[in-house]
């Protein structure tokens, strides 16, 4: 079954290097027959947090607000590309899920994590485990840990070397899942409504 999933990065530094990792989940969730878009935090230029989607008066939203919020309701699924900041989460990208709640709710979301040494970013996806459930998506269990994110990606997003290899054989089971879950949640919401 095909997909709607979106793929979202948070960096506004100026040499990004995890950009390389959504550009890869783009055309790998691409090959396998989904319809991918990638989210840049940066290139979406939200303003920081004041209101949110939801406090906007029905037609009334910023137009970049308004046009977010149509494609994360229209979404099945979502992955995230999450880089570590001092053991924390990017600025950038919680600012933008930050927006929204209610447009979240009822899909899965599956995290893939990046740094430039060899802890991959999991400190950061730990973080955002808890962040994404709280904002109402399913995280699931299988995730993707890339790092050094040079030495696994080129600039082109093709992989390289051995770590590179292991990203190709872990995405596999990295896709399976959100797959999974995102034909679970389509399954139940014809079966019965969310119950609120």
């Amino acid at each position: 079954m095909s997909h709607r999933i979106l793929v979202f990065y948070g960096s506004y530094r100026q040499d990004r290097t995890g950009i390389r990792l959504a550009n890869f989940l783009v055309t790998a969730f691409s090959k396998r027959g989904h319809e991918v878009e990638l989210i840049d935090a940066k290139a979406v230029g939200l303003p920081m947090l004041d209101r949110m989607y939801k406090e906007y008066p029905v037609g009334e939203a910023p137009e970049a607000l308004q046009a977010l919020a149509a494609k994360i309701t229209a979404a099945d699924a979502f992955v995230f590309v999450v880089g570590e900041y001092n053991w924390g989460i990017q600025p950038g990208l919680k600012n933008l899920t930050d927006h929204f709640l209610e447009e979240w709710f009822w899909r899965p979301a599956a995290m893939a994590s990046y740094s430039a040494g060899r802890l991959s970013g999991v400190r950061a996806g730990l973080a955002w485990h808890g962040t994404l459930s709280e904002m109402g998506m399913v995280v699931t269990s299988s995730t993707l840990a890339v790092g050094p994110i040079i030495s696994t990606l080129d600039e082109d997003a093709a992989p390289t070397g051995k770590a590179g290899e292991a990203l190709e054989r872990n995405f596999d089971r990295f896709a399976a899942d959100l797959e999974w879950w995102s034909d679970a949640a389509k399954f139940q919401k014809e079966r019965r409504s969310p119950p609120f």
